[in-house]
């Protein structure tokens, strides 16, 4: 099948699940909430949050130097800039657990250690700046500051970590690098290619400026309501930097880099969400793991409680900022404080649609290692955070 051919077959799935009636299915069950799912997905994460970060990621692996990623965030880089930079990430980009799997990818193929990258790939959707303000203002200040304060922590320690484990084989992955030698010019100055990735970023982040809770909210709420100013005048200003200093050979070569990314992530995504819908379901909505399983196993601060609000987290899909109002029911549903933390630092970063992209990236036994530490830590952060507030 040609490459054009691919194209029209993923944007004719896309528009069907997108423009997918629901009213015409007279059953609610699992399959169901898999198809509904599968649907809200479509409209609001693909088309904001999924095609800009391909094109991110394109432009990573076409026009920042290999050299570059290797000297700021390969196996020899500095450790306190490398983990410094990756772990404060999230708080610029505010992206879901899938929105960040294009960038991780790019930086990862083009020469990024596992330590700094798997760092940046926890941090991106575990410190949103919002999220964690949200966290403190409905949730209350104790899990705002302790889900800041652990996403951080979270981040550099499971970079570390990974790269620890896996060390022998990151030197030999690296081995064949001269570090002192690999070419850091490309065709543009680094102010302009800085730029560049700057009015995308900036695009992403406010297309997708999410709501604030309750009306009139402040600076949150004013951004709110100029969200689409803000985000087509980057998009404005990305066309201009387009034209003038980008050949048409160049922009062939980033669509077709983007173009690969989305190749490689799209189908798992699908497949991922329609799994979780049919295991989970949609937030008010039952799949096969009924709701009122999941409340009633996290009440209290036992080991199993927080065990088991660290692995629903890991599997749920959390929309940036849904997990606040998700939680805020639990809570009121007898969810206790630590099995609550275990879940945002567990929740936001990892899903099963999450999980099977990062396999196709690093592999099953970096995936399953990652994995883990998330889960072990979260519980373990969630039963020292319930006995500290009681």
């Amino acid at each position: 099948m040609k490459e054009w051919q691919k194209l029209s077959l993923a944007a004719l799935i896309f528009l069907g699940v997108y423009y997918l009636p629901l009213g015409i299915f007279e059953f609610r069950n699992p399959a169901f909430e898999a198809i509904a799912l599968a649907r809200w997905y479509a409209r609001e994460h693909v088309l904001l949050c999924l095609v800009p970060a391909f094109f991110i990621a394109g432009g990573i692996s076409v026009f920042i130097s290999h050299g570059s990623v290797i000297r700021y965030f390969g196996a020899k880089a500095n450790k306190a800039l490398a983990y410094g930079v990756a772990s404060v990430s999230g708080t610029i980009l505010a992206v879901c657990s899938c929105t960040v799997l294009p960038i991780f990818s790019g930086i990862y193929k083009r020469g990024a250690g596992l330590g700094p990258a798997t760092a940046f790939l926890y941090s991106g959707p575990a410190i949103n700046v919002l999220a964690i303000i949200m966290t403190a203002r409905v949730l209350g200040w104790e899990l705002g500051v302790a889900r800041a304060l652990g996403a951080v922590a979270f981040s550099i320690v499971i970079g570390l970590l990974m790269h620890l484990i896996f060390l022998k084989e990151e030197r030999e992955r690296s081995s064949g690098v001269d570090f002192l030698s690999v070419d850091e010019e490309g065709e543009r100055s680094l102010p302009a290619n800085a730029l560049y990735f700057a009015v995308m970023v900036g695009f992403l982040v406010f297309a997708n400026w999410s709501r604030p809770a309750g009306e009139g909210n402040g600076v949150w709420g004013f951004i709110f309501g100029i969200k689409w100013f803000v985000a087509f005048g980057f998009l404005a200003a990305l066309l201009m930097i387009l034209a003038r200093w980008f050949r048409k050979e160049e922009l062939a070569e980033w669509s077709i880099a983007s173009w690969g990314f989305a190749k490689q992530i799209l189908p798992l995504l699908l497949v991922g969400v329609i799994v979780a819908g049919v295991l989970l379901g949609r937030p008010g909505a039952e799949g096969l793991i009924p709701s009122s399983a999941i409340e009633g196993a996290v009440g209290g601060n036992s080991l199993l409680s927080n065990l088991f609000a660290s692995m629903v987290g890991a599997l749920m899909y959390f929309a940036t900022l849904t997990e606040v109002p998700i939680l805020q029911g639990l809570l009121g549903a007898g969810m206790g404080k630590g099995p609550a933390l275990a879940l945002l630092l567990a929740g936001p970063a990892l899903s099963l649609p999450n999980m099977l992209v990062i396999r196709s990236v690093i592999g099953t036994r970096k995936t399953v290692v990652y994995v883990l530490l998330v889960v072990v830590m979260a519980t373990a952060s969630g039963i020292l955070f319930g006995v500290i507030t009681g």
